[in-house]
């Protein structure tokens, strides 16, 4: 590990929780890089469409195929950085299934990387396996901050 830390902020990206992390960490004045995937629905959706061209445009099939191809594109991208991370901290939230977050926090556990999950309790039974593989779960993007300082400084912040 170099003198800074890669955290990987994988999970829902309707709701501002990267930005409170991001500010936390910054205010804390922690050696982290946060990274995670493209929060743009649209281009994570389309690129790879954009770059080599609708799969199969006339075909009543398109939808999957041009799925598949975003998907693949984009999972180069979250495998890459997924294995250059020291920490990924996994956000579940109520309104949509992250489906992408928990195939993320598997392969973190599966990997060895330290893993943190964020979600309201409400989402405890739904995600006890996740869970299970996790280092610990928190309940708001500043427990995660103070979770970072921790690991990352050893200070306590109570």
């Amino acid at each position: 590990m170099s003198d800074r830390w890669l955290v990987y902020l994988a999970g829902e990206i309707h709701t501002d929780w990267r930005d409170v992390i991001a500010k936390g960490v910054a205010d804390a004045g922690l050696p982290v890089d946060l990274t995670g995937p493209v929060t743009v629905h649209d281009d994570s959706d389309d690129c790879g469409a954009a770059i080599v061209g609708e799969p199969c445009p006339d075909s009543p099939s398109n939808a999957f195929w041009r799925d598949h191809l975003g998907g693949s594109l984009n999972g180069i991208r979250t495998r890459t950085l997924l294995d250059r991370a020291d920490v990924v901290v996994a956000r579940f939230g109520e309104k949509y299934r992250q489906w992408n977050a928990a195939f993320d926090a598997g392969q973190a556990v599966v990997a060895g990387t330290p893993l943190i999950t964020l979600h309201d309790d409400s989402l405890d039974h739904a995600l006890k396996e996740v869970d299970a593989g996790a280092s610990i779960v928190c309940r708001t993007p500043e427990q995660v901050v103070k979770a970072l300082i921790w690991v990352v400084s050893g200070r306590l912040v109570r």
